[in-house]
């Protein structure tokens, strides 16, 4: 998604919630779309270089979040990170690095996504519930670490 399309998605999506798209919250918002994965708010600050205060990160962070526009993730070492809602940056897994904490997004191929649908739907009827959506967190090391 194009910048101008994604910031015009965002906006329509705050003003349905009737929060205003301000400045500091597009700057979070560019950090995010140009990360190969989620970020947790001290990296997301650090990439800021001081353009948004650490409060008013973590008010844009929550502000955000509420709208639907971004996504967090509780995960390694108790850090949350956050990334972009799938609406806007379309379905992907993550790769989760047990060593340095870092996650990186993957996208898999049609067939493999196609195989992670059908164990999904076939745990689900085991379980006698619904899913209607997923999301895979594979856990290893990173090519840094390992």
């Amino acid at each position: 998604m194009t910048r101008n399309n994604l910031d015009r998605e965002i906006t329509q999506r705050l003003n349905d919630h009737h929060i205003r798209y301000t400045k500091g919250r597009q700057t979070v918002v560019d950090v995010l779309s140009a990360s190969d994965g989620p970020l947790s708010a001290a990296e997301i600050h650090g990439k800021l270089r001081g353009r948004v205060p650490l409060s008013s990160l973590y008010r844009s962070l929550s502000v955000l979040e509420e709208a639907g526009v971004l996504v967090p993730h509780f995960g390694h070492k108790t850090v949350t990170r956050y990334e972009l809602a799938e609406w806007l940056r379309g379905h992907h897994h993550h790769l989760v690095c047990l060593d340095c904490g870092s996650v990186d997004d993957i996208e898999l191929p049609e067939n493999l996504e196609s195989e992670v649908t059908q164990l999904v739907t076939g745990i689900g009827s085991m379980a006698k519930f619904s899913p209607v959506n997923h999301s895979l967190e594979i856990e290893g090391r990173c090519v840094r670490c390992a």
